[in-house]
């Protein structure tokens, strides 16, 4: 099973741009945030004749997360718990039936800036929150996913720049912290385990040529569960997405796992 995360950053805008990265690279599970569209919106019957079942969590002109697959999916859900009052759409879960059940969560971290703030304070609250339900789904003891823009740069080495974000909120020790400790309760960052040191990125600032000179940072991750990881064949970053026609600021990122 190939499962890709993807931010796109407009499905109106990006369109073209995905439905030719859908078709060329074909990914079993697809994965998509900053979707910026409705539910109602989203063009739903172009990419179900593409071969994928749809399931969205969106919202206008914001936000928005997705679920593709070519795979039957069950139990779709919505919505991350223990905040009933949070009308952001950033949270999108289902169980994908391939040779075995894999369960499979996208997320559209919160940014955080300007920090300190509000927003950054929605940040923290949201990965509290994050860590309960990935506690929960390790309950389970079945192989979870847990993807999607983290909008963290889990290291200095995730950067090019590191001292350019010191005081950014996708860098400050808290978001870190919060980070790890989704970590220490059991998952594993699939990307890291096959892949060590700097100059990994899978995500460019559309300024100052940034792609050109590899300026970038990684804040798209695959967390596994215990049950996940053992499954893991490998990890990637599709990093020649962004060297095309009208990209996203991001590229898609990618396991390979035996389910």
């Amino acid at each position: 099973m190939r499962i890709a995360t993807f931010n796109i950053n407009g499905v109106r805008a990006r369109i073209e741009a995905v439905t030719a990265w859908l078709t060329e690279s074909a990914p079993d599970v697809a994965l998509l945030q900053e979707i910026k569209s409705q539910d109602e919106g989203f063009p739903r019957e172009h990419f179900e004749d593409l071969g994928y079942t749809v399931h969205t969590h969106g919202q206008k002109g914001f936000n928005g997360v997705a679920i593709l697959s070519k795979l039957p999916l069950e139990d779709v859900t919505r919505g991350l718990p223990g905040d009933e009052t949070d009308e952001q759409a950033r949270w999108i879960e289902a169980t994908v039936i391939g040779i075995r059940a894999v369960r499979v969560c996208g997320l559209y971290l919160p940014n955080g800036n300007p920090a300190p703030g509000p927003k950054y304070d929605y940040k923290l609250a949201w990965m509290a929150r994050l860590k309960s339900r990935a506690e929960a789904l390790l309950e389970t003891e079945e192989p979870v996913v847990i993807c999607g823009d983290y909008n963290v740069i889990p290291q200095d080495e995730d950067a090019a720049r590191p001292a350019a974000w010191r005081e950014d909120a996708l860098a400050l020790p808290a978001s870190r912290a919060a980070f790890r400790e989704i970590l220490n309760l059991g998952y594993t960052d699939a990307f890291r385990v096959r892949h060590a040191g700097g100059g990994h990125y899978s995500f460019w600032d559309y300024q100052r040529n940034a792609f050109d000179r590899n300026d970038g940072i990684r804040i798209d991750h695959h967390l596994l569960s215990p049950q996940a990881a053992d499954l893991l064949n490998d990890c990637w970053i599709e990093a020649a997405v962004r060297g095309r026609e009208k990209p996203s600021d991001h590229v898609p990122v990618w396991i390979d796992i035996d389910a």
